[in-house]
């Protein structure tokens, strides 16, 4: 059984400050993996700038790293912090999915 305090720390939207530490997974430069890099990259400064750390690994570069995080497709973007940790596939382009599941809000 959880208790309520554990519950509501992963339950709360993150701070303002807090730093974003996500890493995105890639095979080469196929279009598909550019795409999610100026995704992602757009959205970083769009919604967290000067607040994340985003790291670009190559899975053919560094086939551990894949293996250690379990990715089985690719592109995957890994959001590590703050948690909860989430993973989203794909080529990222549906902004609004990736905005709410970072939870970050739109700009108004």
């Amino acid at each position: 059984m959880k208790s309520k305090k554990t519950t509501e720390m992963f339950e709360q939207p993150p701070q303002k400050d807090e730093t974003y530490v996500l890493r995105l997974y890639v095979t080469g430069l196929t279009p598909r993996s550019q795409t999610a890099i100026k995704n992602i990259k757009r959205i970083c400064e769009e919604h967290l700038r000067g607040r994340y750390d985003l790291e670009v690994i190559d899975i053919y570069k560094q086939p551990a790293l894949a293996k250690g995080e379990q990715i089985i497709a690719a592109p995957t973007l890994i959001k590590k912090l703050p948690l909860p940790l989430r993973r989203f596939i794909g080529d990222l382009s549906n902004t609004e999915r990736i905005v709410f599941g970072l939870d970050l809000r739109p700009k108004e």
